[in-house]
């Protein structure tokens, strides 16, 4: 086995960070400093990430329902982080991709660093589909501006085509009820529009808060947000919010044997 997918496949990290460690002499086989990802080791081999030894693990992989008000993050002094949700599971696990702390829905955890790169290199386009309520109004014209693309600026361009459906439309003071129990994004009343939308955005890449960004972009302002899937696979709705599971064989196909078809 490559010493990158390796390490990648024990939870060190995602592939690419993985090559950046080796590149930088922090790995060591059989106690000599190693700086190329590819070479080979044997199942003897004894490999040591900054002198600790690396025990190869097996592969695990969880659908997770994040809530609201924890950070994507394997530690964090001040806040929450869902790894804490993991503290009974196997060691080496960390989160695909992120979503922003006051984001909620359907995360991936994993050990394997293929998997990872499967879901989050650009060039697989993955499409992750959110449900959002945001303060604002939202024409014909405007809907098919965001899915053409979008500028966000902050150094990022136009994004890449989407797809936007918008399911409800109407005052603020209508919905209420459904508003009800959300744990909404902070707003200034006075500063955007009492009109009100509901509906959902996929998107195929991952840039910083973009579906906030998108939106805002057209004068509407996000008051909460859920990953409801990611790529064919749905956010389990037996899963409550800081509730985990393990993906089944069948997820894990359907979810890498699509991007083999993109290759």
């Amino acid at each position: 086995m490559r010493l990158d997918k390796f390490l990648a496949e024990s939870g060190i990290a995602g592939r690419r960070k993985v090559r950046a460690l080796i590149q930088s002499g922090k790995v060591t086989v059989n106690q000599v400093i190693v700086t190329e990802p590819a070479m080979m080791i044997r199942k003897e081999d004894v490999v040591e990430y900054e002198g600790e030894r690396i025990t190869y693990q097996e592969k695990r992989y969880y659908m997770f329902h994040k809530p609201s008000g924890c950070v994507t993050a394997r530690s964090d002094e001040v806040h929450k982080t869902v790894m804490d949700y993991f503290r009974e599971e196997p060691k080496g696990i960390f989160p695909v991709g992120r979503l922003d702390k006051d984001t909620e829905g359907l995360l991936f955890l994993t050990n394997d660093g293929e998997f990872d790169y499967a879901m989050m290199n650009p060039t697989k386009h993955v499409e992750k589909r959110y449900f959002f309520w945001a303060l604002g109004q939202m024409d014909e014209e405007t809907r098919k501006q965001i899915e053409t693309g979008v500028e966000i600026g902050d150094g990022d361009l136009f994004t890449k085509p989407a797809k936007l459906e918008i399911t409800e439309s109407g005052d603020l003071a209508m919905y209420q009820e459904k508003l009800k129990g959300l744990t909404l994004r902070p707003y200034n009343q006075g500063a955007y529009n009492r009109k009100l939308i509901g509906g959902y955005l996929t998107i195929c890449e991952g840039k910083k808060h973009q579906v906030k960004r998108m939106l805002k972009a057209h004068g509407c302002y996000v008051l909460y947000l859920k990953r409801v899937a990611i790529g064919d696979i749905e956010l389990d709705p037996q899963l409550n919010k800081g509730e985990h599971r393990e993906l089944t064989a069948k997820e894990i196909d359907i979810l890498m044997n699509r991007n083999e078809k993109q290759d």
